[in-house]
C-alpha cells in the first residue's frame, strides 16, 4: 500500500494548483498528508462523514452503482474525495487556477 500511496502524492503533487492531499485509512485517521496536521485531521473527519453520506445516497439512487469520487466546490477551495479499497484520499485545490 506504501508505494500506491507514494503514487498518489507524485501524481497529484504535481498540479500546480493543489494546495494539499491527504491520505486517510479506513478509520478516517491520516496516513500521510502534505498539510499541517490540525487542518488534515478536520478535513479528514468531514471528508469521511461525506464519502458516507455520499455512498449512501448512490446506493439509495441505484443499488448496483457504488461513488467513485465526490467532488466539492466552495468560493476557496475545490476538494476531491476519492475512496480506495483500503483507504481514500483528499485532493485540496485553489479553483480557477
Amino acid at each position: 500500500m506504501s508505494a500506491e500511496i507514494e503514487e498518489i502524492l507524485k501524481r497529484y503533487g504535481n498540479y500546480p494548483n493543489v494546495a494539499g492531499i491527504i491520505i486517510v485509512d479506513a478509520f478516517a485517521i491520516p496516513i500521510k498528508t502534505t498539510m499541517e496536521y490540525t487542518l488534515t485531521v478536520h478535513y479528514a473527519a468531514l471528508a469521511n462523514i461525506l464519502l458516507m453520506k455520499g455512498s449512501k445516497m448512490t446506493q439509495n439512487l441505484d443499488a448496483s452503482n457504488e461513488l467513485t469520487a465526490l467532488r466539492l466546490r466552495t468560493l476557496n477551495h475545490e476538494v476531491m474525495i476519492v475512496p480506495e479499497e483500503n483507504f481514500f484520499f483528499i485532493v485540496v485545490q485553489k479553483p480557477g487556477q
